[in-house]
């Protein structure tokens, strides 16, 4: 994880945040490491060893969601899960989805 997000980390989501513009999201960007901005979402698809590993870090993103509340779209499979951010009251995204994304990074250990 870069330093950047360490910022991102250490902030709250708040039910005020405004929808970001597309340059003020691409200027994020930097902060995480592999979301994409599809549309209006950012996404990111994670690898684990086996089902057991993913369950675990989707409860894990799940608690962190709980959190913040602000919850992402999950899909998963038995050894990847796809994660996707986007703040439906804005109908695009905020800062409360990077803060989300940076968060659910730092519980990320990777396929090994």
């Amino acid at each position: 994880m870069s330093n950047p997000a360490i910022a991102l980390i250490s902030q709250f989501c708040t039910p005020s945040a405004k929808r970001l513009e597309s340059q003020e999201a691409a200027a994020l960007m930097p902060q995480l490491s592999g979301w994409t901005i599809t549309g209006e979402v950012l996404t990111k698809s994670f690898q684990f060893k086996n089902y057991y590993e993913t369950m675990a870090f989707i409860n894990a993103a799940a608690w962190i969601a709980h959190q913040e509340d602000h919850h992402p779209d999950i899909a998963f499979g038995y050894n990847q899960c796809v994660i996707k951010l986007s703040t439906h009251s804005v109908k695009g995204i905020s800062i409360n989805d990077y803060i989300c994304a940076a968060k659910i990074d730092s519980i990320y250990r990777g396929k090994k």
